[in-house]
């Protein structure tokens, strides 16, 4: 539990770095992500200059949300960090298909479909999923953003909150999922 807590602590002193526009917490952030976004980026045909400029705008990105009081902590800053570097970067990697007069060679994994996290981060219904998300109340808003937001295997979410079972939070989670999607369909 004390790693939990530092984790907030840590995100907490981050957030108010930001909040009062100091740019040291930019400097904490970009060092503590830079591994995780290197391998990323350099495992879909990118290199380190590449990890580099999306870090760069990634943090661009949570400065201005937490600057402008849009910023919704609902997860750890390094995972939205890296959700961001992520879709960043697929979306270089598609325009430089379509501007290539030939193929493009990259990793399979960075053509496959956009995960529940690529869709809300990059659909205009963000807000509706929000929304609908605030409606589930907890625990299914916990237990959904655990394994979409944070990624955590079903067994770390079992643990986390208590479940039985990894087989407990799969099947809460089915009953979360269905829920959520009768909120969006309502709207």
């Amino acid at each position: 539990m004390a790693s939990t807590f530092h984790f907030l602590h840590s995100d907490a002193r981050i957030l108010d770095l930001m909040r009062r526009g100091d740019e040291e917490a930019l400097v904490i952030l970009f060092d503590a992500n830079r591994r995780a976004v290197t391998s990323y980026v350099r495992n879909n045909s990118g290199t380190t200059d590449d990890a580099e400029d999306m870090l760069q705008e990634a943090l661009i990105v949570l400065w201005e949300k937490v600057r402008s009081g849009n910023f919704h902590y609902d997860a750890k800053l390094s995972t939205f960090i890296v959700a961001v570097v992520k879709n960043l970067w697929l979306r270089r990697l598609a325009r430089q298909r379509k501007e290539s007069p030939g193929p493009l060679e990259f990793d399979r994994r960075a053509t496959t479909d956009p995960s529940p996290l690529d869709d809300l981060i990059e659909s205009d219904r963000a807000k509706q999923v929000r929304d609908a998300l605030e409606k589930l109340g907890d625990p299914c808003r916990k237990l959904l953003l655990l394994f979409y937001w944070d990624e955590y295997s079903l067994e770390e979410i079992a643990t986390a909150m208590g479940f039985a079972n990894a087989e407990t939070v799969k099947s809460k989670k089915y009953q979360c999922k269905k829920a959520l999607e009768q909120y969006l369909t309502k709207e």
